[in-house]
């Protein structure tokens, strides 16, 4: 589509300002089971979201339909998209920063030099290797897939800004059973070079995940030192990014207004939102509002340095957006929590009667991002003088998020992102309730 007619089109029926937002996704996806390949799918898709300004209102569009002859349409339908609007909210175009961070390693093109041949085969022999690992393994999906994205921006105020990431995941599924208990287990890698999947390790770990939970009961109820592993730590950290969103500050419902300066979580406990993190599809030196992005400690040794603006938060207090203005909303990029110094193994020699949480189940609905509060059913590990005694299951945990973070006591350095890029080390935690028997 030629942007620079649709601008002039825009500009004679009245719209004063008008941006782009054009996305080209590829995507390449592999499952195998029981032995046979049980998906594959190559998809490829292009979506076009147009913004404009009418009468002081923001009127918008999408489509897949990206040609001249859809000009007029796109027009049209962005006056009559801004004639419904009621609100008395000021909108803006942006003009663009001064400056862009060059990001690097955003974008390797050798993850696309290895034939779809090879990966397949890569992912049957992954699914044998886990099953090789223990008689007791029943099952296993492997899968992996890769994907790119092209961004293009472009307003009538001549901004431009284009950006090109691509990243993969190569992953199992195990169920593991002794006759008695059956338990699952998955372990993934995310990376856009192909060199940095290790088949044996994520073979060992996707079957010790599995294996070590057989025969899993619940523990005593009571209070109990916490070690939260990297992946459990990253599920409880994801229901409340929200509170860290400027958009909930403003409608007053994020724990965390008013206490900007104010001492939220442990003196060891830093959260950050990083847009420059290589090999990460979230990546990038603008959002898609064409502000520039930036490193952000949001927690810095306990105490809460800010929010995650847009232009729309930014403009209400006063302040410039941080870059976190994404067509889904406020949003970080890569978001989490930054590791610290201490090892796994030395976490767990140093918990006297403590709970080592592996999984975290039903986060979307026992987690409220609201009140803090949550209560999970969970699985994982009994210590005891520093030692693993056996695997717990059908326990709750239950606190709050804040207070947690204030009796976090060590952050360890096995740093780990889930899929959709929320982070965390392990981080052992002074107590928590549990439910058991």
């Amino acid at each position: 589509m030629n942007f620079e007619l649709l601008f002039k089109e825009a500009k004679a029926k009245g719209i004063e300002d008008i941006q782009v937002y054009l996305a080209n996704d590829s995507d390449f996806e592999i499952e195998v089971f029981k032995g046979e390949l049980d998906t594959y799918n190559i998809a490829s898709t292009k979506k076009l979201s147009v913004k404009g300004i009418y009468n002081g209102k923001m009127g918008t569009v999408s489509t897949e339909i990206i040609n001249d002859d859809m000009i007029d349409f796109i027009v049209d339908s962005i006056i009559a998209s801004a004639k419904t609007i009621d609100s008395e909210d000021e909108v803006f175009i942006y003009e663009g920063d001064k400056e862009y961070k060059v990001v690097e390693g955003l974008y390797n093109s050798s993850l696309y030099e290895v034939e779809a041949k090879k990966k397949i085969e890569d992912v049957f022999n992954l699914e044998k290797l886990v099953m090789s690992k223990d008689d007791r393994i029943r099952m296993v999906q492997a899968f992996y897939g890769d994907g790119s994205r092209n961004v293009l921006i472009q307003n009538s105020k001549g901004l431009k800004l284009e950006k090109l990431v691509n990243t993969g995941i190569m992953g199992v599924y195990v169920i593991a059973s002794d006759g008695k208990d059956q338990r699952t287990g998955i372990e993934y890698s995310q990376s856009n070079d192909y060199k940095d999947f290790n088949f044996e390790e994520l073979a060992t770990l996707g079957a010790e995940k599995a294996v070590s939970l057989l025969g899993a009961e619940p523990c005593e109820s009571g209070e109990y030192e916490i070690l939260l592993t990297n992946n459990a730590s990253a599920s409880l950290l994801a229901p409340y990014v929200s509170m860290f969103s400027a958009e909930s500050v403003q409608k007053d419902v994020s724990l965390l207004k008013g206490k900007v300066g104010e001492v939220v979580g442990s003196s060891i406990v830093t959260i950050v939102d990083d847009p420059f993190m290589k090999k990460s599809t979230k990546s990038g030196s603008f959002d898609d509002e064409g502000v520039a992005t930036s490193y952000k400690k949001l927690i810095n040794e306990g105490v809460l340095t800010g929010y995650l603006h847009n232009l729309k938060t930014a403009k209400k207090d006063s302040i410039k957006s941080t870059g976190n203005g994404f067509l889904s909303g406020i949003v970080p990029t890569n978001f989490y929590i930054k590791p610290g110094d201490l090892s796994y193994d030395k976490a767990v020699k140093s918990m006297k009667k403590g709970l080592i949480i592996t999984e975290l189940a039903g986060t979307h609905s026992g987690a409220n991002s609201i009140s803090g509060d949550f209560s999970l059913q969970s699985s994982g590990f009994l210590v005891e003088n520093g030692e693993i005694v056996r695997p717990v299951a059908l326990i709750t945990v239950a606190g709050n998020y804040l207070t947690m973070l204030k009796d976090v006591v060590g952050v360890c350095n096995d740093l780990k992102f889930n899929f959709s890029f929320i982070g965390s080390p392990a981080i052992k935690i002074k107590s928590l309730v549990v439910s058991g028997i």
